[in-house]
């Protein structure tokens, strides 16, 4: 076989496993659109300077977004993460910055403005909705009212026009954990679902939002293996 006709093998295998990609892609979408009738969960960690949605400073975000595998099992698609910089006259409690230890000022701290940041991030998640089919997004986090006030604050601060999550609902796995695990505190409720969890790397909205985000797909992959959700034609991916 010439070196020409080797070339023309591997550009038709590639061909193959480019087409394959783009079926389970669309598989993956058609089962996301359905899932969650109509919405695109979007896993979400914030760290802040307080507990006031209002005043205190947004300093960490974390973001994951996920997608079905071909099994019908939910996974990580993407990732985000970026520190902020406190918005202009934020307040900033030193026993929250105790707690995160998350020091804003730290010359080496890579941040950036607040309302770029969530500019991105809704970006981000626009792109995903339109590649899911999906009307809106739905925020997943653990106490879920707590990051959805910061992210509902910060989006009528700057003003933004876009914000892609729901206004008011979300998806709590704090609860969801309750009833499935028994436990409500996110280490614990990881340990129980056989997720390791490192409470060192804990209070990084990095770290958190990827915890949370395995958290989330365990229960509700697991209802799914129990055949707590009928898939139909679309769950049967497998073949």
């Amino acid at each position: 076989m010439t070196d020409h006709e080797d070339a023309s093998y591997d550009y038709d295998e590639y061909n193959e496993d480019s087409e394959e990609e783009a079926e389970q892609a669309q598989r993956s979408a058609a089962l996301m659109e359905s899932r969650f009738r109509g919405y695109l969960p979007v896993i979400v960690d914030i760290e802040t300077g307080g507990f006031n949605a209002s005043t205190d400073a947004i300093l960490e975000i974390g973001a994951v977004i996920p997608c079905f595998n071909a099994a019908g099992q939910l996974e990580t698609e993407q990732t985000f993460f970026q520190r902020i910089v406190p918005f202009e006259g934020a307040n900033l409690e030193e026993a929250a910055l105790k707690f995160t230890g998350i020091d804003p000022f730290h010359p080496l701290r890579i941040a950036r403005p607040e309302k770029d940041v969530l500019g991105t991030l809704f970006t981000q998640i626009r792109q995903a909705l339109k590649a899911n089919g999906c009307k809106r997004a739905i925020l997943v986090g653990h106490n879920a009212h707590f990051d959805h006030g910061f992210i509902n604050a910060a989006s009528a601060r700057h003003d933004l026009k876009r914000n892609p999550f729901h206004p008011f609902s979300s998806f709590d796995t704090a609860t969801l954990s309750g009833l499935a695990f028994g436990q409500t505190v996110l280490a614990r409720a990881c340990e129980c679902a056989g997720i390791e969890f490192d409470n060192a790397e804990a209070h990084s909205a990095r770290y958190d939002a990827a915890k949370t985000a395995e958290l989330f797909y365990e229960i509700v992959n697991r209802w799914q293996r129990l055949g707590g959700w009928p898939l139909g034609e679309l769950g049967e991916l497998k073949k």
